[in-house]
């Protein structure tokens, strides 16, 4: 019987951020049912996201707000063997829906293996800026892309170095590692105090804010050519557009923090995180509509 606290320190309605990612995941693969987008989907969001989320708690045991939880309750070994027994479900369930398709369930095992190595305290990438900030975003972005595209579609792993594979992952991973570093602007004095030095905080607060603008400036000219080259260039102004409230209110905030840095807090950042993720996930989802068949198969035209 897991405990409420340990509930609360899955948590999974924070796996809502990273839904754009499956949903861009989806939109490149060619081969699509119904039982395979929903299992993919169950594995990832309520299984393999919230054991990350538990066995980073356990580690690193925040006494104030972390990412999709405001007061974090205190952890105990509860939380640790909950995330064993999500992990293993979330395996359990790729090796029974995707039978032979064994390339996914060793794709997995290595996220799986890469978040805990960010967490544990034996090895702790977290504390480590540059790498920490690589590896988040490499694996919750491109590597994802690459899961669902080989789960999806029983393809060999190599096929994720084909150009229409490869590039949508890195595409994926370069909104992370923009905004990764403003996850972090709120947990300086926490992660400071367990040794862990962060991008944020090598950035400083408003270095934080000039770095995410330029890389989100600089992956939304990416998408735009990726979109160009790939697909057609509505695609590109519907991303352009998509991405006009996150602009604004980024702008917003940085002015406010230039005038009071204590704006730097968790309620603006995850303010900030679900304009972001409602905003690229509504972006996606009508990219993959309208990319695919899904439409036609259903009936809609």
């Amino acid at each position: 019987m897991l405990k409420k606290s340990t509930w609360l320190h899955l948590r999974i309605p924070f796996s809502y951020f990273l839904l754009p990612i499956y949903l861009f995941g989806i939109s490149i693969s060619p081969n699509l049912s119904e039982s395979g987008l929903l299992w993919l989907f169950v594995i990832l969001h309520l299984f393999i996201y919230p054991a990350s989320n538990a066995f980073n708690s356990y580690f690193d045991k925040d006494e104030k707000s972390i990412g999709g939880l405001k007061n974090p309750p205190p952890v105990d070994r509860n939380l640790y063997f909950a995330a064993q027994l999500f992990d293993l479900i979330g395996l359990g369930l790729a090796i029974w829906q995707f039978k032979d398709n064994w390339n996914l369930v060793a794709m997995l095992a290595v996220y799986i293996l890469v978040s805990r190595a960010y967490s544990h305290p034996n090895i702790r990438l977290k504390k480590y800026a540059i790498l920490s900030w690589f590896i988040a975003g490499f694996f919750q972005g491109a590597w994802v892309v690459w899961l669902i595209y080989v789960g999806l579609n029983n393809f060999p792993f190599l096929n994720i170095l084909k150009p229409h594979v490869l590039i949508p992952g890195l595409l994926a991973s370069a909104i992370l590692w923009g905004s990764y570093p403003m996850t972090q602007i709120y947990q300086h004095e926490e992660d400071s105090k367990r040794g862990d030095t962060t991008l944020s905080i090598k950035l400083g607060i408003k270095g934080t804010f000039l770095f995410t603008g330029l890389f989100f400036g600089l992956a939304s000219l990416l998408y735009v050519l990726y979109f160009r080259e790939y697909h057609q260039i509505k695609y590109a102004w519907a991303f352009l557009g998509s991405m006009s409230p996150v602009v604004l209110f980024f702008g917003w905030w940085f002015l406010a923090v230039i005038k009071d840095e204590s704006k730097a807090n968790y309620s603006n950042t995850m303010r900030l995180n679900f304009i972001s993720a409602t905003c690229l996930g509504g972006f996606f989802l009508y990219f993959f509509l309208n990319s695919t068949n899904v439409l036609n198969v259903v009936g809609v035209y």
